[in-house]
């Protein structure tokens, strides 16, 4: 799979705070690259540069359309900015066909589009609504409409999640993964690391400005040591002899489940057969430990500070 986007050491400083330093990546062409990380992180400064917003201090940013480098074309991309700036006396539906417009798209066929978009948003009853009488997740629909209207090659897609409820959290979800199946490739900029996990094969990972982790979401995962064990047993079972075994770590125990980490030398399945053999189970699930802990512990690790080590 090309590139449709190239970013190299990129950075940028405001007086004394570096911002963004030094990252590089790609997003390849239908794809659906997640940058995460808490907020303050250099996301959006890195998507204002991107977008010509801001002009970095160094570093590289090319576009691929066409199978070759070319400047940027605003009309080719679509860009939902963290802070929203839709104009609130202003209708949705001459909002949406206005912005379609300043893209290049024909006022018929942006209204046409318009209105399938708003009907598909359950919207369309509000088309003729001015913007400020909408709520803010309506609100940030139409913003979200505004953005994909002109179908774009490219989504630029910052803190889209930030606002909505869980609901109108996978109503949005749904409609990135639409957008790639569909061949539009994404940048997607978040901090809740669980929505991103479900989109994303590919993840950058950003703190303080400087980059975490960069690569495909199961490599990562794979590389990562660290497992997650889940065991379920008759209530009369005493699991204590667990909390002795080097690599182990608990995170949880109640009657009948015990929750733990394990770092150990020996193989999982070995940890398994001692289990089985010591008590009775009635369930066990091992799994790789959610991104969000992969994250924390690498900065930790490199001896970083996270701000808030409790975003999603």
């Amino acid at each position: 799979m090309d590139n449709v986007l190239t970013v190299k050491d990129l950075s940028k400083a405001f007086g004394e705070i570096t911002a963004v330093d030094r990252i590089s990546f790609d997003v390849k062409r239908g794809d659906i690259l997640g940058m995460v990380g808490p907020n303050g992180a250099g996301k959006t400064t890195a998507i204002r540069m991107i977008m010509g917003i801001l002009t970095p201090d160094e570093g590289e940013i090319r576009f691929h359309f066409n199978g070759k480098d070319t400047a940027m074309d605003k009309s080719r991309i679509g860009y939902l900015p963290e802070d929203r700036g839709l104009y609130d006396d202003a209708k949705v539906l001459d909002t949406l066909i206005y912005l379609a417009a300043l893209k290049g798209t024909p006022r018929k066929e942006a209204r046409y589009s318009a209105l399938k978009w708003l009907e598909r948003f359950d919207l369309i009853d509000y088309s003729r609504q001015k913007l400020e009488k909408l709520s803010k997740g309506m609100q940030q629909k139409v913003q979200f409409i505004a953005t994909i209207l002109h179908r774009p090659e490219v989504v630029m897609l910052d803190e889209p999640f930030s606002g909505l409820d869980p609901i109108n959290q996978d109503i949005i979800k749904a409609f990135i993964q639409e957008l790639q199946q569909n061949g539009t490739t994404v940048l997607l900029s978040a901090h809740q690391m669980n929505l991103v996990e479900e989109l994303c094969e590919n993840i950058f990972m950003i703190n303080q400005g400087r980059p975490v982790l960069y690569g495909p979401l199961t490599e990562i995962k794979k590389q990562h040591r660290e497992q997650i064990i889940v065991v379920r047993f008759p209530e009369q079972e005493d699991p204590s002899f667990l909390k002795k075994k080097d690599g182990v770590s608990l995170i949880k125990e109640e009657p009948g489940r015990i929750v733990f980490r394990y770092t150990g030398a020996k193989a999982v399945n070995e940890i398994l057969n001692e289990l089985t053999a010591e008590m009775a189970l009635e369930e066990i699930s091992v799994q790789k430990p959610p991104l969000h802990d992969i994250f924390i512990q690498t900065v930790r690790k490199r001896g970083g500070i996270v701000e808030d080590p409790h975003f999603i």
